[in-house]
């Protein structure tokens, strides 16, 4: 199985081709740039390319030494770009990567889209569980139509984004047998998020929310009571766990399945330091959805409450995974999640430090420590709840709420 998934990588050795689908050398469109020449830590002003079909790098993303190793080793030696690489990376027009600004509070509490939101989740958790039981009784899944279905995801997403992020913590913890539906969408949502602040194109983003949605298409052959166990597995369970990537790559590949979206269920549980598995593969081979695949996953895994173990509230999870320990992580993925959601991720309840509660409904991305804030008990003159940006000299997060707190 992994020989052939290292065949398929080499499968992209033929002539690559441009955005337009001309070859990427003609100059059409595309520069190109020649991998010796390119100086190790630098960063490109748009996304890198080794051909059409395979992103390498985005422009948050530093093309880095090791990187530039493994395509001389892989034999390849150009890359494709409309932009230029340099020294130090400058969000264009000198916000953050992914910037949108803070919206204006009245729209940031739009009932209306709180209510769409919510039944944005419902209905993609049921459109997840019913893919599954096709799979599982049928066989029966189509490249196509989960893309259309993931296209529909990506539009709602780089819409009301803050809007999706809210409402999570209020959607019911997932059963037995809701959970690999729940883990796919909600990381799913994140992935596509990730995606959005690294400038992935449209087409780039459904293939991650597809790979994303797909991932663990392999633990569909394994027993819940194993991956759901708070006991020791035994070492035949162990083993179907360490299993089931190279089993949903295959099962992807089988059903004519990009590649691009193959390779995330194969490595999404790859790490950087070369800790992970099933290839124990180091940060500069494993694909750029594989990592962002990979943060997702480890983030909603923090935050959500699983039948075995409580939830950690939105900070504490993000604090686990800048603290990356060991460097599991990719640090230019994990510092796209804290732009896009902050270090008090959208939807947590804070306490404030004027005594108040509130809810973080929106990012500052140029300081993630600060984010926008709705605060309970204040209103503004026409009778809404009040909004406020918090900052380090004027109102500011003293600390999460915890579940009794924000019941209480």
């Amino acid at each position: 199985m992994i020989e052939e998934s290292k065949g398929q990588v080499n499968d992209v050795h033929g002539a690559p081709q441009a955005a337009d689908g001309g070859e990427a050398g003609s100059g059409i469109k595309m520069k190109k740039y020649a991998v010796k020449d390119i100086p190790p830590g630098y960063y490109f002003t748009q996304t890198v390319y080794l051909d059409s079909h395979f992103v390498l790098a985005a422009p948050e993303m530093p093309f880095s030494g090791e990187l530039i190793k493994a395509l001389s080793d892989w034999g390849f030696r150009e890359v494709y770009s409309d932009g230029e690489p340099r020294e130090h990376y400058v969000p264009d027009g000198g916000e953050a990567a992914g910037s949108e600004g803070i919206d204006d509070p009245s729209t940031i509490i739009d009932p209306d889209k709180i209510r769409k939101a919510e039944a944005f989740f419902v209905a993609f958790q049921k459109y997840a569980e019913t893919l599954f039981t096709r799979i599982r009784l049928r066989g029966d899944l189509n490249f196509n139509n989960v893309a259309r279905q993931i296209k529909a995801v990506v539009d709602l997403v780089r819409e009301d984004r803050r809007f999706l992020m809210r409402v999570q913590q209020k959607i019911d913890p997932p059963d037995d047998k809701s959970y690999l539906a729940s883990h796919v969408v909600r990381s799913t949502v994140i992935a596509i998020i990730i995606g959005t602040h690294l400038k992935l194109p449209a087409h780039r983003l459904i293939e991650l929310g597809t790979a994303a949605l797909l991932h663990e298409i392999g633990m569909l052959h394994i027993p819940p009571r194993v991956y759901l166990s708070n006991r020791p597995l035994s070492a035949p369970e162990q083993k179907m766990i360490l299993e089931h990537p190279a089993l949903g790559f295959n099962m992807l590949k089988s059903y004519d399945f990009p590649l691009a979206v193959g390779l995330p269920a194969l490595e999404h549980h790859e790490r950087e330091n070369g800790s992970g598995y099933p290839q124990h593969l180091p940060g500069a081979k494993i694909n750029l959805y594989s990592k962002i695949i990979a943060v997702a996953c480890s983030y909603e895994a923090l935050s959500s409450k699983r039948p075995y173990k409580e939830a950690k509230d939105g900070y504490t999870g993000m604090l686990e995974l800048l603290k990356n320990e060991g460097k599991q992580y990719d640090d230019t993925v994990v510092r796209a999640l804290v732009y896009s959601l902050s270090i008090y991720p959208i939807g947590l309840y804070v306490l404030l430090s004027s005594g108040k509660k509130g809810q973080v409904i929106d990012v500052n991305p140029e300081t993630p420590r600060y984010p926008v804030v709705q605060i309970f008990g204040e209103l503004t003159p026409d009778g809404k709840n009040k909004t406020l940006q918090t900052s380090a000299d004027g109102l500011n997060i003293v600390r999460p709420l915890t579940r009794e707190e924000i019941e209480g």
